[in-house]
């Protein structure tokens, strides 16, 4: 959360002009031509960063700007934190043709680490290879005494990421021995602290002490990223910064980058006599340089998996031990895809460690790494990881459904491993329901997330399920609300928690009857059934206007499309019908969230005709179901205006055998009845003013009923000639716009005009298959339009040639 005054500078630098901008850049070229280096400077330095970092597209600075920007930053004499911010208003320019940098003759490595940041991102793989060997012949030349390696190693690691060609094998070699030799052979004594020089120093004073560990006890082993201590020697630090880059590095210079060897071989080269002999450090002196490496990297993660298990003494080096576990364990990984002969004796560390994560919810999120391990390796090392994945999808996402940081790392372990999940992506998909919990509390970031993610987690079985918790996502999150506020005490919640002003939430959460449905909204797993949770929104509505309700009820028609999408790919007709069942029976059984009901109904509305066009026959199947929607109590007319058109559409012996004249007959009636009802001059508060849309379907529908039953075109006729009166007539209280009446009253001629020469009105309104796939009569190319309009106008000006 940015503070009052951030908030306002950040909208001052987006609302600058060009010519204000201009004005201030000419300000900042008189302080550098000057070489007026001092406050003025880095405060004009500081506010241009700001103006060109504040908005999503690149502000255009003038080329002597730039120009000066460059060579502030390439100056020898310039003070640091100038060249910083130099580099950082590059960079937010990059990638820029205006800028002409280059570091062929910078020797100050920490003057080259901020120049190569601005090459870095301009993008360039050729530069970014000439940069490679730049920097790595500063590290190749440089003396023990020189400067300090550190600002250039993060440049090697993004150059190996960019562009893994740019370093050549023999230097891939050296750079990986000095890695290994950083990891494992840094000093244990702290750094020497600097005498101040007076009368009290004495040599015995300035002697440095052993570095510890987080607990407080003098180390024993070699030093890693979590001792401590009060002064870092230069070797130290480069321990860190290798372990920081490492796993970078195996990737982009390991064997063929990341990839690993098959299944197959990684159980022979398991099995063998290599994996034996490995396990032995007697040699490791002699290996090759990523042998090597990968030797002390291993020996390095497994002094961080010991260390992780001391109590820390500060809560900054507990939060920093479990950072360094989640690396140890993610770089253990790709060692063992790199080489198997690692999985025994990472096996062995990994098993005590899962039981130990399993106990402490303080370490809930080192879990998801360790639970990666064994989907890569856990079939191969005949290791049963079922009971893993159980506790992970059972356990972290109901107790933890509120840690936004574990939330978004636990959705993309799920789409990272979806390709491993193999014969138990079946967990996954019965844990639907609590993964969903973190899509209730944190719609907005995980959206897209689970958008991706819906296609692996829906199949036939969960399908239905799947779309009732879909469509009381909103609920699930007030009831997750509800449920954290369940468990603090009334004093210690915050003076606008609705649920003081409103404490029979609380009271329900709590009563015995409401239990059962607050269980099953709240369950863990699929549980193959579905609930009617009317009684749940009543007892919920108090929550309804929150916030993080109202972001949620905002994303359910985004994931909506994102669900039928996907069903639509393997639904059968069994459940096409099922779940159009469904959309007709929740569209009027929604949590009243503001605007909810209105964005859900549009999107189930545009998905029932398509489930429709997937299983035709279903509107004869469903026919009484469908009678009861258009004959009872109805919401908006989005929903009853795609209902209406699938029945004129898919109601044909065309389209199922089992189609009869009775029932043309009964959906006539009902809807001729529908019709009258909506076209009413006074609209009643039941049945709000009904859009025109709905009266043309339903004039069109009823039009394609009669087409199909010949009996009844005497009677759509007099109908249609009705509702054209009805569009002329200026007291029609049922469309208020003289546009709306227009259109009622052309689709109603156009009717007319087709229904007086039934063979054709037959032809259009009920084509045969064969016809109706390509659709020619809605191809503007084919000759069958012009033949209709021809038709409509012979029927206007011709009247008396006809026919009958």
């Amino acid at each position: 959360m940015f503070t009052t005054g951030a908030e306002s500078l950040l909208r001052q630098a987006r609302e600058i002009r060009d010519e204000e901008l201009g004005k201030f850049c000419a300000r900042v070229c008189a302080l550098l031509r000057k070489e007026d280096w001092g406050a003025d400077a880095l405060d004009a330095l500081r506010r241009l960063f700001l103006i060109v970092s504040a908005t999503k597209y690149n502000r255009r600075l003038e080329e002597p700007c730039v120009a000066l920007l460059q060579t502030t930053l390439c100056s020898p004499t310039c003070p640091e934190q100038l060249q910083l911010l130099c580099a950082a208003v590059l960079r937010e320019m990059s990638p820029s043709d205006s800028l002409s940098l280059s570091c062929d003759h910078i020797q100050n490595t920490r003057q080259l680490g901020l120049v190569a940041s601005v090459l870095l991102a301009q993008g360039d793989r050729q530069q970014v290879r000439s940069l490679g060997q730049r920097v790595l012949g500063v590290l190749e030349s440089r003396q023990p005494e020189g400067p300090s390696p550190r600002q250039v190693l993060p440049v090697v690691s993004k150059v190996t990421s960019l562009a893994p060609d740019a370093l050549r094998e023999e230097q891939t070699r050296a750079l990986s021995k000095r890695l290994g030799d950083w990891l494992r052979y840094a000093s244990v004594q702290q750094a020497v602290a600097h005498s101040s020089g007076g009368f009290f120093s004495t040599p015995r004073a300035r002697q440095p002490g052993p570095v510890t560990e987080v607990d407080g006890a003098v180390a024993t082993d070699f030093f890693t990223v979590l001792s401590t201590g009060q002064r870092f020697t230069e070797d130290q630090w480069l321990n860190v910064q290798a372990f920081s880059m490492l796993r970078a590095w195996l990737l982009d210079s390991g064997p063929e980058g990341s990839s690993a060897p098959d299944a197959d071989d990684k159980s022979e080269l398991e099995g063998s006599t290599l994996s034996v002999l490995s396990a032995t450090s007697t040699a490791s002196h002699l290996l090759p340089p990523q042998e090597w490496l990968r030797e002390k990297a291993f020996e390095y993660c497994q002094r961080l998996l010991e260390q992780s298990n001391r109590r820390a003494l500060r809560k900054a080096d507990s939060d920093l031990q479990k950072a360094c576990l989640v690396e140890a364990v993610l770089v253990l990984d790709v060692l063992c895809r790199q080489d198997p002969s690692f999985l025994y004796r990472t096996l062995s560390c990994l098993k005590p460690l899962h039981t130990r994560l399993r106990g402490d919810p303080a370490w809930v999120r080192a879990l998801l790494p360790v639970a990666q391990f064994f989907l890569h390796h856990g079939e191969a090392a005949a290791v049963d990881a079922e009971a893993v994945y159980q506790h992970l999808f059972t356990r972290i996402p109901a107790d933890h459904f509120h840690s936004p940081m574990l939330a978004f790392e636990f959705v993309q372990f799920c789409r990272d491993s979806l390709p491993l999940f193999g014969r138990n992506l079946g967990v996954l998909r019965t844990s639907f329901p609590n993964l969903f919990k973190f899509l209730a509390w944190n719609s907005p970031p995980l959206t897209s997330d689970f958008v991706a993610l819906l296609p692996s987690l829906v199949d036939a079985g969960t399908a239905v399920e799947m779309l009732h918790l879909l469509l009381d996502l909103p609920c699930l999150t007030a009831a997750l609300d509800l449920q954290l506020r369940s468990l603090q005490a009334s004093s210690e919640r915050p003076p606008w928690d609705v649920s003081i002003r409103a404490p029979g939430c609380l009271e329900a959460f709590r009563d015995s009857q409401a239990q059962g449905l607050f269980q099953h909204l709240l369950r863990a797993q699929a549980s193959g059934t579905a609930e009617r949770l009317t009684p749940l929104y009543r007892l919920l509505q108090p929550l309804a206007g929150c916030a993080r309700v109202v972001q949620c009820a905002e994303a359910v028609p985004t994931l909506l499309r994102a669900f039928f999408s996907a069903v639509t790919q393997f639904a059968d007709g069994a459940l096409a019908s099922q779940l159009a069942l469904l959309l007709l029976e929740r569209s009027d059984s929604l949590y009243q969230v503001p605007g909810y009901e209105a964005s859900v109904h549009r999107v189930l509305s545009s998905q029932f005709p398509a489930l429709c066009k997937l299983h035709p026959p279903l509107v004869v199947e469903q026919a009484k179901e469908l009678l009861e929607f258009v004959g009872g109590p109805r919401g908006g007319g989005h929903m009853l205006t795609s209902v209406v058109w699938a029945i004129g559409e898919y109601l044909s012996v065309s389209w199922d055998r089992r189609c009869t004249v009775e029932q043309i007959n009964n959906f006539f009636e009902a809807l001729e009845a529908l019709l009258f009802e909506v076209t009413r001059s006074r609209p009643s508060t039941a049945l709000p003013q009904c859009p025109p849309q709905v009266i043309t379907v339903l004039m069109t529908t009823l039009t394609k009923l009669a087409s199909r039953s010949q009996d009844l075109i005497p009677r759509v006729s007099l109908l249609l000639s009705k509702m054209r009166n009805l569009a002329q007539s200026p007291a029609t209280g049922s469309m208020p716009s003289e546009e709306d009446m227009g259109a009622v009253r052309t689709r109603a001629t156009e009717l007319l005009n087709l229904l007086k020469m039934p063979s054709v009105a037959q032809f259009v309104f009920t084509p045969s298959v064969e016809v109706s796939e390509p659709r020619y009569h809605r191809d503007t190319n084919t000759a069958l339009p012009l033949v209709l309009r021809t038709v409509s106008r012979l029927v206007e000006r011709e009247a008396g040639l006809l026919p009958g």
